[in-house]
C-alpha cells in the first residue's frame, strides 16, 4: 500500500519542489524522475505475474458520495505505469540542450502530469480515474499553449476542446453507471458487476468510446493530432505521444470492454472498421507530408488504429499485441521526435526536402535514427515486430480481410519511413547539412537508452509478455463470462 502511494504521488511532491527551484528545475526534475523509475523498478520486481490486484489501496475520501481512493496494479497496469516512469526521465533528459523560458514550471508541469497519468493507469474507482484522466490534460495543455510554436493558441484550443468534449461524454457514462449501481459507489468492481441490458450497453459503449478515441487518437476523431504534435514542444509531443494517448488505449481495455461486452460485441466491429480506415488513411497522408514531424505523428495514428483492431478484435493475441505495441510504441515514437527535435535545433527545420546528407557528418545520429526507424517498421529482431506480429495474428482470427487491409500499416510504413530516413539522413551534404555537429552529452544517453530498449526487447520479449498473460487472460475470460450472461 505504501509503495503505491509513494509511487503516485512522489511525481507530485517533485512539481511542487520544482515548481520553486528557479535555474535547477532541470536536475531536480531529473532526480524525482529517475527515483521514480527506480521505485517502479522494485514494484516491479515485487510484483508476481498472476491475474490479482497487487499493492491495493482503498481508503475512504468522499465518504457520502461513495467515492473512495480505490488504487491497484494488475499485470495491464504494471505495464504502462512502467512505460510511463521508464519515459519520463527520458524525456526530461531530452531537453537538457534546450533553454526553455520560466524552467521551473515547464519542469514541474511535467512531473504533475506524470502524476496524473500514474492515477488513470492504477485507479480501480471511477471518479479517481476521471479526476487523474482530466489532471493529465491541464499540464499538457500548458506545455503546448506556453512554450509551443506559432499559431500554438488556435491549435491547443482544438486539442482542449476535443479532450474536455470526450472526457464529458465519459463522465455522464460514469454518472449513470453509479445511478445504476446498487451500492451508490464508483468501485469498479461494482460497476463491472452491473447488469444492464444491450441497449444501456450500447449507449455507455458510445460515451466512454467516443473519449478514449480522441484521446488515441482513431478515425475520425484524430484531427486535433497532428497539428498539436507539431505546434508543441517537442518535450511536449513525446508526453503526448508516448505515454497520453496511451490512456485511451488503456480505458478501452481495463473499463470499456469489462463494463459492456454487449455494447463491445455490438458495436466492435464497427470500431475495428474505423480502425481499419484509420490505418490506411493516416499512412496515404504520412506519403504526401514534406515535413518530418508532421509524418511522424500520421505514422503514430496508422500505429494506434492497429493497436485498437488488435484490442477489439477480443481474442488473446491482438490483447496481448496491444500490450507489447503499447511499450514499443512509446519508445520508439519518443525516439523519432527526438531525433527529429536534435535536427531542428542544429538547423532549424523539419522541412524534409531541405535536408540530406546528415550522415556524413553525424555518423552516430544517423545509426541511431536507423535502429529507431527499423523498430518502427518492425524489423524482426526489433521491438516492434512482437507487437505487430501478434496484433495482426489476432486482426487475422477476428477476420481475414481486415488482418489483409490492418497489414498494409507494415509496407506503407516501412516506404514513408524508410523514404523519409534516405531523404534527411543520406545523399549530399548541403548549405544547411555541411555544418551539422553529432549527438554528445545527453543525446547520447537518450538516444542510446532507446536504441538499447528497441533491440533487448525485440530479441527478448519474454519478460514483457509474461507480465501481462495472466491479468489479459483474465479479461477475456471475464468479459466472455458477462457476455453469456446477457445473451
Amino acid at each position: 500500500m505504501e509503495q503505491l502511494l509513494l509511487l503516485i504521488f512522489l511525481p507530485l511532491v517533485g512539481a511542487i519542489i520544482t515548481a520553486f527551484t528557479g535555474k535547477s528545475a532541470k536536475i531536480v526534475s531529473t532526480i524525482f524522475s529517475v527515483v521514480s523509475l527506480v521505485l517502479t523498478l522494485v514494484v516491479a520486481c515485487n510484483f508476481i505475474p498472476n491475474a490479482n490486484t497487487q499493492f491495493e489501496v482503498n481508503l475512504p475520501w468522499i465518504a457520502d458520495l461513495g467515492i473512495n481512493f480505490h488504487a491497484g496494479i494488475d499485470g495491464i497496469s504494471m505495464l504502462v505505469v512502467l512505460l510511463t516512469n521508464l519515459l519520463v526521465p527520458i524525456i526530461i533528459l531530452s531537453s537538457y540542450k534546450h533553454d526553455y523560458k520560466n524552467p521551473a514550471a515547464f519542469y514541474a508541469l511535467i512531473l504533475f502530469m506524470q502524476t496524473g497519468l500514474l492515477l488513470v493507469f492504477t485507479a480501480l474507482d471511477a471518479f479517481l480515474f476521471y479526476i487523474g484522466w482530466e489532471a493529465a490534460l491541464i499540464p499538457i495543455y500548458f506545455i503546448c499553449a506556453i512554450w509551443g510554436g506559432k499559431d500554438r493558441i488556435r491549435i491547443n484550443m482544438k486539442f482542449f476542446v476535443y479532450t474536455i468534449a470526450g472526457s464529458l461524454f465519459m463522465l455522464m457514462g460514469i454518472i449513470y453507471l453509479y445511478l445504476q449501481n446498487p451500492a451508490h459507489n464508483f468501485d469498479i468492481q461494482a460497476f463491472y458487476a452491473l447488469n444492464l441490458d444491450s441497449a444501456q450497453q450500447g449507449w455507455i459503449f458510445w460515451a466512454f468510446f467516443i473519449a478514449f478515441a480522441i484521446k488515441m487518437p482513431i478515425f475520425p476523431f484524430h484531427t486535433w493530432q497532428p497539428d498539436t504534435y507539431t505546434a508543441a514542444p517537442a518535450q511536449g509531443t513525446m508526453l503526448l505521444s508516448g505515454i497520453m494517448l496511451k490512456m485511451g488505449i488503456y480505458g478501452v481495455i481495463r473499463w470499456l470492454l469489462p463494463i459492456v461486452p454487449a455494447g463491445v460485441h455490438d458495436w466492435g466491429q464497427l470500431a475495428i472498421i474505423l480502425s481499419i480506415i484509420g490505418i490506411v488513411y493516416a499512412s496515404l497522408i504520412a506519403f504526401t507530408q514534406k515535413d518530418a514531424k508532421r509524418l511522424v505523428a500520421y505514422s503514430s495514428i496508422a500505429h494506434v488504429g492497429l493497436i485498437a483492431a488488435g484490442i477489439f478484435a477480443f481474442n488473446q493475441q491482438g490483447m496481448q499485441g496491444a500490450m507489447v505495441q503499447m511499450l514499443s510504441h512509446g519508445i520508439n515514437v519518443v525516439g523519432l521526435f527526438f531525433v527529429l527535435d536534435i535536427i531542428f535545433s542544429r538547423v532549424k527545420t523539419n522541412k524534409i526536402e531541405e535536408l540530406g546528407g546528415i550522415a556524413k557528418v553525424a555518423p552516430q545520429l544517423a545509426i541511431a535514427f536507423l535502429i529507431i526507424v527499423l523498430g518502427t517498421v518492425a524489423l524482426p529482431g526489433t521491438n516492434g515486430f512482437i507487437g505487430e506480429f501478434l496484433l495482426l495474428m489476432g486482426v487475422y482470427n477476428y477476420g481475414i480481410w481486415a488482418a489483409a487491409i490492418a497489414g498494409l500499416t507494415i509496407i506503407f510504413g516501412a516506404v514513408y519511413m524508410l523514404r523519409m530516413y534516405q531523404n534527411v539522413m543520406l545523399g549530399q551534404t548541403n548549405s544547411l547539412t555541411i555544418t551539422f555537429t553529432d549527438i554528445k552529452g545527453t543525446e547520447k544517453l537518450v538516444l542510446y537508452t532507446i536504441c538499447a530498449l528497441i533491440i533487448v526487447m525485440g530479441v527478448y520479449p519474454k519478460p514483457i509478455l509474461h507480465l501481462t498473460e495472466a491479468s489479459v487472460q483474465h479479461l477475456l475470460e471475464q468479459v466472455n463470462q458477462k457476455l453469456n450472461t446477457v445473451n
